[in-house]
């Protein structure tokens, strides 16, 4: 298991997982604030100018969960990760990483009031001696508290919160030690195993009445994405097509859908690629529509979007593939892709 100890700097996240450690038996520090400042060891300096932070870095996001893997397999846990994660494409491709990895995660938000972690960075003295060094650090920590005012609406809907306005570090432990063992602020994500081989996917397009395709926002990994997912083995592509919308959707469809698109996805590690297959749903009646349905663990949002705003919401690799299946859609003939380019 995994103790997730988010919210902004100076909201006490530290001094209360080092007493976190003495109320949770066989727990270890997990800090991944650490791989950031090994990256920027081993990357080049040029690829940090092209990023913010060193969260941006897609390498950072996957070395958290294979690091805190390769922790549970050496300690008996539970890990104690005090690490501010504001950003919740980032909240959702790391937690749906480890849930991938049967890795449960308690996600907590250790909060406080502004006027108090306005307070608390005042005073903060991060380099003993250094006044330029603590200085700057308080800068860096200041400019934080807007992007964490932004970001309080998702992370008290998705976290247990302790607010440590008016609690001492221990008492703030003391809180989190007492939701931990009452299983608050467990991430409901959905458990997808993590592929070990190529594999067989069928998305489903269906459209309104002005012709806008459904995208949906997966809580397990970022970007949006079309309805649909793996071929279970000895299961037909368009039944599995089927399937996937009733259960992610709520939605029967009457008939088999129809193809649209085949693309072989080429293999890019971490992933083994395979082929993907998108079906042309059909239109979505008002009715049906209203009562489109999500399952939390699963799926965040849905949305109806045209053509140039989906390219704007989805991964390339994604985009790409939608923007052939219409125009297969247009012309009443599917097409084969590989890796996203017409052939035959």
């Amino acid at each position: 298991m995994i103790v997730w100890l988010n919210g902004t700097f100076g909201a006490g996240k530290t001094t209360a997982a080092q007493e976190l450690l003495d109320l949770l038996p066989g727990s270890t520090l997990y800090d991944p604030e650490l791989l950031g400042s090994g990256l920027r060891l081993m990357l080049p300096a040029k690829r940090f100018e092209e990023v913010d932070d060193y969260q941006d870095l897609p390498s950072w996001r996957r070395m958290v969960v294979d690091t805190a893997a390769a922790l549970l397999t050496e300690v008996p846990g539970p890990l104690v990760t005090p690490m501010t994660l504001l950003c919740q494409e980032y909240r959702d491709e790391i937690f749906g990483s480890l849930a991938a990895r049967r890795i449960p995660v308690r996600h907590v938000l250790i909060h406080a009031e502004e006027t108090i972690l306005r307070e608390r960075i005042a005073h903060r003295e991060e380099t003993p001696g250094d006044p330029e060094g603590s200085a700057s650090v308080r800068r860096w920590c200041l400019e934080h508290l807007e992007p964490y005012a932004q970001a309080l609406d998702w992370l008290k809907g998705d976290a247990h919160v302790v607010d440590t306005s008016a609690l001492t570090p221990r008492q703030t432990a003391e809180r989190v030690a007492e939701a931990v063992r009452t299983g608050a602020g467990a991430c409901d994500i959905v458990q997808t195993p993590e592929p070990t081989a190529e594999t067989l996917a069928a998305g489903v397009l269906l459209f309104d009445d002005q012709d806008r395709v459904l995208l949906v926002d997966p809580t397990y990994k970022p970007g949006w994405e079309f309805p649909g997912g793996i071929v279970e083995p000895g299961e037909a592509p368009a039944r599995a097509g089927i399937r996937e919308v009733a259960e992610e959707l709520g939605i029967q469809l009457p008939r088999a859908p129809k193809l649209l698109v085949l693309d072989w996805e080429a293999p890019k590690p971490p992933g083994f690629g395979g082929l993907r297959l998108l079906f042309d749903g059909g239109t979505l009646t008002p009715a049906q529509i209203r009562e489109l349905l999500l399952p939390g663990s699963e799926l965040r949002e849905w949305r109806f979007v045209t053509e140039a705003e989906a390219e704007t919401m989805l991964p390339p690799v994604r985009w790409n593939r939608l923007r052939w299946a219409l125009r297969a859609r247009e012309r009443g003939c599917p097409l084969h892709l590989e890796a996203g380019i017409p052939v035959g």
